[in-house]
């Protein structure tokens, strides 16, 4: 039997196992990722896209802290626009359409591209497990292999099941196998698991569409992107999406059907996505409701597939194709695939440390829907961070973990390890307290020189972080001490709906105006160009752009970061193994089971257990002598 040495295994090449991989091997462990499929690297099994509502965030945040998606998407994107605009900074998402195929090859070729990274195709069947630590895998080829730490991405392949209506295939994804043997195995370890559901929608031929009767939808071509690396023009041809209307007709054809769907005839017994329904689930729960919006996403610059977003089904082909053609643009509607639903097992993630290893087995990390997350984004925002954790612990380094107040890829793993889920978990900037300090604008500034003191992002991207932070001070720096006299300015304040000046203010001030920003006020003000000249012309729009939200938001940014200091406090009040719960009769019953349960690192994470009280929380305090 052939038996090789790493420092780190990836077990799994989706979402999560790229970034995990890429983190482990860039900081200089010796690192193997293994794939049941090498051509289906980072595959989007589901749509097209990467970012959306606070997803976006945490993708620029994975590309701040060195990693690789938002850099692939980039280089990919057919369609860019920045969500939510209509509101203040803090809510702006960045999203993008891309080309499925070359978002594929460009991950291969980063992957093949650096120098500690091996790729092996097979599949993990066993753990190697030696007192209560893992110390390799098992492959369905024979092979053993050793390391100091092992990272479990497994997505949705084990005990994988695919349902078409009562049609039901073993799979991981459509034509791939599902993965067995780990789950088992992991249960006899004592692993809590679960199953869960998600489903994708039917792929449209587009040569078979009416485009006269959808909306279309245009790209953005301004400076956004999602990596804080110089700007470039984005490389391939943009493309717009279309969106379009279910009706009373459609409904009725899949309300004439409910029992032959998984979902409704019993078939499908697992958890499922309250956030991104099936479209059988939609008319059922909205009842009242006579039309849904759905988007044509294209899946790449040269092909006629497209995603039909919102319509999620694992109804049979048949009623697919019935009810998409009573849509007057889809009549001549052809099909590329039905849509699916899938059930796997999962984990819950309170069985894992802040740092995504397990708590039963040593050296164990898991990452991405293993965890019960969904969305790509989520997953390789927990790739990233095991695999950082995955280095570190197999080199003796101290654990890396982000704070609530410091990421959103914080507040989805706090969240995880502390209140489990009982639905696939996505993020939402709802869940974020300081959702004013965890701007998309901002996470270079956030945590870029976390990331350069540990290794994992270069010089260069170091550089262009000093050079913005002093830019945008500049900038801001010239707001507080350049005078703007009333005969200089007023006749452009009122053009601009907003009152005249009664005497001299500084420039800060007129900034601060809702009616003006920092562009307009240039054509008035010649020394506030003359200073934007010196920024890098190909960064000036996004640098510009970041000192006058720090301008406009000042206030409420210092008044959130009161705040988050003030919770920090009980973040840094260690807690775990100080206590014996069951032992402490002032704490309540549910308290006891809860922080027997989870056993949180501080008293923080304990504050933010389900169940657990603020009287809990101070019994505790007591207890700690505090």
């Amino acid at each position: 039997m052939m038996k090789f040495d790493y420092e780190v295994i990836v077990a799994g090449a989706g979402h999560a196992g790229c970034e995990a991989a890429s983190a482990a091997a860039n900081l200089g462990s010796k690192t193997l990722l293994i794939t049941q499929d090498m051509n289906k690297i980072a595959q989007m099994s589901c749509n097209p896209a990467v970012g959306g509502i606070a997803k976006g965030q945490i993708v620029r945040e994975i590309d701040a802290l060195g990693g690789q998606m938002g850099i692939v998407t980039d280089l990919t994107a057919i369609q860019f626009r920045m969500l939510n605009r209509s509101k203040g900074p803090a809510m702006w998402s960045p999203r993008a359409q891309s080309d499925r195929m070359k978002f594929i090859d460009k991950w291969r070729e980063t992957l093949d591209g650096i120098k500690n990274l091996s790729i092996w195709q097979d599949t993990v069947t066993e753990l190697i497990i030696k007192d209560k630590s893992v110390i390799g895998v098992k492959t369905a080829l024979g092979v053993e292999i050793y390391a100091k730490s092992v990272i479990l991405t497994a997505g949705t392949f084990l005990n994988g099941l695919l349902h078409f209506g009562r049609v039901q295939i073993s799979g991981g994804r459509v034509s791939e196998p599902a993965s067995f043997g780990l789950t088992e195995q992991l249960k006899s370890l004592g692993f809590e698991s679960e199953r869960m559901k998600t489903g994708t929608p039917p792929r449209i031929d587009a040569r078979t569409v009416d485009f006269s009767l959808t909306e279309e939808q245009k790209g953005e071509n301004d400076f956004h992107k999602f990596s804080y690396l110089d700007f470039k023009p984005r490389p391939l041809k943009q493309l717009s999406c279309w969106t379009l209307y279910t009706n009373e007709e459609v409904h009725s054809v899949l309300r004439n059907s409910l029992a032959d769907s998984p979902l409704y005839n019993g078939q499908i017994k697992s958890i499922g996505p309250r956030y991104c329904p099936s479209i059988e689930t939609k008319i059922v729960t909205f009842e009242g409701k006579d039309k849904h919006q759905l988007f044509l996403e294209p899946e790449g610059e040269n092909t006629a597939e497209y995603y039909l977003n919102g319509f999620s089904t694992s109804m049979p082909l048949e009623i697919q194709i019935e009810a998409l053609k009573k849509i007057p643009a889809l009549r001549d509607v052809k099909l590329f695939r039905p849509g699916y639903a899938i059930e796997y097992d999962f984990f819950q993630p309170t069985q894992l440390n802040p740092t995504l290893e397990t708590k039963q087995i040593k050296n164990l990390f898991f990452a991405g829907q293993i965890n019960g997350t969904t969305g790509y984004e989520e997953a390789a925002c927990q790739g990233l961070i095991a695999g950082l954790n995955a280095h570190l612990k197999a080199n003796g380094g101290a654990e890396f973990i982000l704070g609530r107040d410091e990421a959103y890829i914080g507040v989805l793993i706090d969240d995880l390890i502390t209140k489990g889920v009982d639905e696939p978990y996505r993020m939402f900037t709802s869940r974020a307290e300081y959702r004013i300090l965890l701007r998309q604008d901002d996470a270079d500034m956030r945590l870029t020189e976390k990331a350069y003191n540990l290794g994992l992002t270069t010089k260069e991207r170091y550089d262009l972080l000093v050079e913005k932070k002093s830019q945008i001070e500049e900038i801001i720096e010239f707001a507080r001490s350049c005078s703007v006299k009333p005969s200089r300015i007023n006749s452009f304040l009122e053009m601009s709906g907003t009152s005249p000046l009664k005497h001299s203010v500084k420039l800060l001030d007129l900034i601060l105006r809702p009616q003006l920003d920092i562009a307009s006020l240039c054509e008035v003000i010649p020394d506030l160009q003359v200073c934007l000249d010196n920024i890098s012309s190909s960064r000036k729009a996004e640098i510009v752009e970041a000192a006058e939200i720090k301008i406009k938001y000042e206030g409420y940014i210092a008044r959130e970061r009161i705040i988050a200091d003030k919770i920090h406090r009980l973040e840094n009040i260690k807690i775990r193994g100080k206590i014996d719960y069951s032992k402490q009769q002032s704490l309540s019953t549910e308290a006891k089971q809860k922080l027997t349960r989870i056993n949180p690192e501080t008293i923080a994470q304990a504050s933010r257990i389900p169940g657990v009280s603020p009287n809990d929380i101070n019994v505790l305090l007591v207890l700690l002598g505090r």
